[in-house]
């Protein structure tokens, strides 16, 4: 497929700077460019790069001030990365092809109606009692337990494993590996020794919500575990048993939720995040990666460090710790002169 300048333009609501029909074919990154494809400068950090690119069109803010002739043709949008993400969507759908039936050998269990549209993977099983919606698609080697609902157009991708009971609503993409409620950590001590608490809670994971590879999302003890319509979760993500993620978060691999904890709406956390357990996090919070969140922060607030502090004083500490080499040397030569 290849598209022009003015096509794309066209498409994004842009505005050719250059040759209308320079044409492009692929995608690269601005210091990869190759002659053919597009790029985007949406990071002043990379801007030396659009100087010397090899990429046919590139993708800049309205704003940007070219400070030495650009061979590329640019197009000038609002915001150069949502709409590289919007073309990358575009061109995903136009080359997707999407399995369609039931595959063999699989396990549908009797009474369990799927939808004409729907795909059910060899080895997949569905449990009894389990609702499908239209367009659903289960991959392979995928299991939907006893009861469990699928919202229209959802996909589970190869090996996810979606515990009894839980629900899952429209337009969600569950990576390979993802395991939605399994037992919450819960267990009480007793002479020496720990009692399992049964989890009678369950799962539910609003619509427009994209869970990463081997990321896992625990029932509740009692409720439910939710994640609220339009979050996203990274590979490698804990989230725990009766946790709450409000609407459109989006956290980063390898951060741990604890039991209980609230997390609100349009945050953004980090890579490596840590949340302690019963804590509230209010909504709009930026929290930067490998942040230890012991207590409650409040709505709005950018946070860095462990304990989680205000990124601006963490930032003041690292300069002062990249100091302290010199200080501590500084100390003891006025010392050796006061004892002079």
């Amino acid at each position: 497929m290849q598209f022009t300048a003015t096509q794309i333009a066209t498409i994004v609501g842009g505005t050719v700077e250059g040759d209308e029909n320079a044409t492009v074919s692929t995608f690269a990154k601005i210091e990869e460019g190759v002659p053919g494809a597009i790029s985007f400068l949406a990071n002043s950090k990379y801007t030396p790069y659009i100087y010397k690119t090899k990429s046919t069109i590139v993708l800049v803010s309205n704003d940007f001030v070219a400070e030495k002739p650009i061979e590329a043709t640019l197009i000038r949008v609002a915001d150069p990365y949502s709409t590289v993400a919007k073309l990358l969507d575009m061109v995903s759908k136009m080359q997707e092809h999407r399995p369609v039936g039931i595959e063999q050998p699989c396990f549908i269990a009797p009474g369990v109606e799927v939808p004409k549209d729907a795909y059910i993977g060899a080895f997949a099983y569905v449990g009894p009692g389990v609702k499908l919606g239209k367009g659903v698609s289960i991959y392979p080697q995928s299991y939907v337990g006893a009861g469990v609902t699928v919202g229209d157009g959802t996909t589970l991708y190869p090996g996810v494993k979606v515990y009894h009971g839980c629900k899952i609503g429209e337009r969600c993409i569950i990576h390979a590996g993802a395991v939605i409620g399994a037992d919450g950590f819960g267990f009480a001590p007793n002479n020496g020794h720990y009692d399992k608490i049964p989890q009678l809670g369950i799962v539910e994971i609003s619509d427009d919500v994209e869970i990463g590879a081997n990321t896992t999302v625990d029932r509740a003890t009692m409720g439910a575990t939710r994640v609220h319509k339009g979050v996203k979760l990274d590979n490698l993500i804990q989230v725990a048993h009766n946790c709450e993620v409000g609407h459109d978060t989006v956290i980063a691999s390898q951060s741990g939720i604890a039991g209980s904890a609230k997390i609100g709406s349009n945050c953004m956390i980090g890579g490596q995040v840590g949340f302690a357990g019963h804590i509230t996090v209010g909504d709009g919070v930026q929290i930067g990666a490998q942040t230890g969140v012991a207590g409650n922060i409040a709505a709005g607030k950018r946070v860095m460090g462990s304990p989680a502090i205000d990124a601006r004083d963490w930032t003041r500490q690292v300069v002062y710790i990249k100091n302290l080499n010199n200080l501590y040397a500084r100390v003891n030569e006025i010392e050796k002169k006061i004892k002079e």
